[in-house]
């Protein structure tokens, strides 16, 4: 089953709720940059596994399994799910969280049981988002997604040798941006719900302060004439809109792992 990465075409970004969640406004497009979930379950297994390379400890998607069963009460045999990964990890680009949505749609089929509501949000919110694979608008603190028409730009995708993690991109954002009012996300929501959105990253300044090396990546995008390059989620890997093979091959000659996605 396809994992796919995803852009934020656009990320506006709130104060914190009193829970401690930023409220967003996002445009969401799934890539076809994509890792693979392959099922080897059930089997002689005694409890569930995930096997994901590159990725130390208990992935987000071992946690998807346990979630459902804990949610839906279902003790059928334990499942073995191996992941090839392609998405970049820590990069923004939701691998982790879409992974785990694919588990969750694995095991939905498994056992016959829809996935609970409640229970992609408890995985975070790009599982949410990511559970339908559908390019989407996200709102509230990613617990509402909107299905959004619209043609997939074509994107190339450049990931970079750092990593960034959420939490401390939205410390950086708190401790020295400034967030979108209530009103201002709620007019850009309807924007984006009429067609019409501002193709910007209010995280990006943060991610950009935390790893330096993200400002040559946008360079080298609009060197080559990348339309609207800019940062993903929390970064660090930017992205411009582009299908030109040749700017592709120069880009690659400093950053290999870039690619049409």
């Amino acid at each position: 089953m396809r994992a796919p990465g995803k852009v934020n075409l656009c990320l506006l970004v709130g104060a914190p709720r009193p829970d401690g969640l930023h409220p967003l406004v996002s445009l969401v497009q799934p890539t076809d940059l994509a890792d693979e979930l392959n099922l080897k379950g059930p089997g002689p297994f005694k409890f569930d596994e995930v096997v994901c390379a590159g990725v130390d400890g208990e992935n987000l998607a071992l946690r998807a399994l346990r979630e459902f069963r804990a949610a839906t009460g279902w003790d059928g045999p334990p499942l073995r799910i191996e992941i090839t990964k392609r998405i970049p990890i820590a990069a923004g680009m939701a691998g982790g969280s879409s992974d785990a949505a694919a588990a969750l749609r694995i095991i939905s089929e498994v056992s016959g049981i829809a996935v609970p509501e409640d229970v992609p949000m408890k995985l975070g919110a790009d599982v949410t988002v990511m559970l339908h694979g559908e390019r989407a608008l996200m709102t509230g603190a990613g617990e509402f997604v909107e299905p959004l028409p619209g043609a997939k730009p074509p994107l190339i995708v450049v990931p970079l040798d750092a990593a960034l993690g959420a939490g401390e991109v939205y410390r950086e954002f708190d401790a020295h941006d400034t967030p979108r009012s209530p009103e201002e996300l709620d007019a850009a929501a309807q924007a984006l719900r009429d067609g019409i959105f501002e193709p910007v990253n209010d995280l990006e300044h943060a991610a950009r302060r935390l790893c330096p090396p993200i400002n040559d990546a946008l360079r080298a995008l609009r060197e080559v004439g990348a339309e609207q390059p800019m940062v993903t989620g929390s970064g660090p890997t930017v992205f411009g809109i582009s299908d030109d093979a040749e700017a592709l091959a120069f880009l690659q000659r400093t950053y290999p792992r870039a690619v049409f996605a």
